[in-house]
């Protein structure tokens, strides 16, 4: 499915990458960017200190420009009630899916409606996630399982998305449209 742009920013990007791969970076100064009022769309939960610290630097790149809004579940409907004038950083879909999996019982219903949603979106909408099957196969069938529901969102999102962005050590390579500027 395409989405048409709104402004000078696709209707919907994809920042995809590894573990500390620059892809929040990228993401958040295509957001800065867009020429409009950038909303942070934080799904990750602070459960141990690590993840804490990990919150805070990503907070601390941000200036007092940026509106935060917290929300680990319900990310389609934060989205819906965001405004045209707006831009939403969702940070981050692995995040997300990780939260909707522990908490929910069918994740494939959650990625249907946040498809929904992402198609009725007020505003242009970039979205980090995480490439994790790059790696070994993990060992537990929780891991295995979670990796492939995150090929599967990737892949859902990559198909909606007017543009997509691989991020590997700081370099964004385009793999779906052109990336913002």
């Amino acid at each position: 499915m395409r989405m048409e742009r709104k402004g000078d920013i696709p209707r919907l990007s994809l920042v995809l990458g590894g573990a500390n791969s620059g892809k929040s970076e990228f993401a958040e100064q295509v957001a800065a960017d867009a020429g409009r009022r950038p909303v942070y769309l934080a799904t990750a939960l602070a459960g141990d200190d690590e993840m804490a610290s990990k919150i805070a630097l990503h907070k601390s790149r941000r200036g007092p420009e940026w509106r935060l809004v917290e929300e680990p579940l319900d990310v389609g409907q934060a989205i819906a009630e965001c405004g045209a004038d707006e831009v939403v950083l969702l940070e981050c879909a692995t995040s997300w899916l990780l939260n909707v999996t522990l908490k929910r019982t069918d994740a494939e219903a959650e990625l249907e409606i946040l498809a929904g949603h992402l198609e009725r979106a007020p505003c242009p909408v970039v979205i980090v996630s995480n490439e994790i099957g790059l790696g070994v196969v993990p060992e537990y069938s929780f891991t295995r399982n979670f990796m492939a529901a995150q090929g599967r969102l990737n892949r859902l999102l990559s198909s909606m998305a007017e543009t997509v962005v691989l991020v590997v050590a700081g370099l964004p390579l385009e793999l779906k449209g052109r990336a913002p500027k």
